[in-house]
């Protein structure tokens, strides 16, 4: 199996609906792509899949060193190989990938969040600059797209927490902040017990309302020369809204016991309208 093919397969298996979105790029910027996210896979498996938790920090300091190994040009990693000719290529920054890895060790470091501020820097870590990353590889004309790529990446990462909140708490995660859960009226433990109540569902709703939020300030933010070659972030983007509104229409207290997520013909469907016809923001 080639580098290419190693990422190529674990795109695919995320079932991620980037992986639908990548197939409407030129063939250096989908393998470029491929890489970047089967990289940001890799990472996160560490903190998701590892019990041990020494054993994952081993690992995060063992991918900085294998960046390190990446940027003078002797990777080991089927995914830091397939990285290699497009770091260059694309201009990507060491310390973008650098600052990905601090976003997973996050992970090890905090259960609960205080404020929405502090939440923020995980977003920004962990999905931010992956946003920057992306921008760089599709390409721009103006530099104010990486802002908009930084937002949109944020507004990418309040999904996946509201989709999964469930989820994260079986793993003993609360990204929610403590404040608004106070705010809120929601206890933990009625987190921790998965309890479908009045209060949690108003809670969501406001989480709901501020990533949609995220998506109208990274609309605004993106310059319109920049729309045409953007246009796959932009179909990741209708893919992530149409998945809050349907947990909106389902009943967004009910993320606490399943995780929504849209059929593969519909992702494909909605990333091909997105680039075929452009973003309704």
């Amino acid at each position: 199996m080639t580098p290419d093919e190693y990422c190529e397969d674990k795109t695919a298996k995320s079932g991620s609906s980037f992986y639908y979105s990548f197939r409407f790029l030129p063939d250096a910027q989908r393998r470029a792509l491929t890489a970047l996210y089967a990289y940001c896979r890799e990472v996160d498996d560490v903190v998701d899949e590892c019990k041990d938790e020494a054993v994952a920090r081993a690992k995060l300091a063992w991918w900085r060193l294998e960046l390190s190994r990446l940027y003078t040009g002797a990777p080991n990693h089927p995914v830091t190989r397939a990285l290699q000719p497009h770091i260059a290529a694309f201009d990507l920054p060491e310390a973008w990938f650098l600052e990905i890895v601090d976003g997973m060790e996050m992970d090890l470091d905090y259960a609960r969040y205080s404020g929405f501020s502090d939440l923020l820097l995980y977003c920004h870590r962990v999905a931010g600059v992956v946003g920057q990353l992306s921008a760089q590889i599709f390409g721009y004309s103006d530099k104010k797209t990486l802002k908009y790529a930084h937002e949109l990446g944020v507004a990418f990462q309040l999904t996946n927490i509201i989709r999964d909140v469930g989820e994260d708490a079986r793993r003993g995660r609360i990204y929610l902040p403590v404040e608004e859960l106070e705010r809120f009226n929601v206890p933990a433990a009625d987190i921790q017990s998965y309890r479908e109540t009045p209060e949690f569902k108003a809670l969501m709703a406001f989480q709901i309302e501020r990533a949609l939020g995220h998506y109208r300030q990274a609309w605004e933010l993106l310059p319109a020369v920049d729309r045409k070659p953007q246009k796959v972030g932009l179909a990741m983007a209708a893919i992530y809204r149409a998945t809050l509104e349907e947990i909106r229409i389902d009943g967004p207290e009910r993320v606490l016991n399943q995780r929504l997520s849209l059929t593969p013909l519909r992702k494909l469907w909605l990333a091909w309208k997105t680039a075929t016809f452009g973003y309704k923001a």
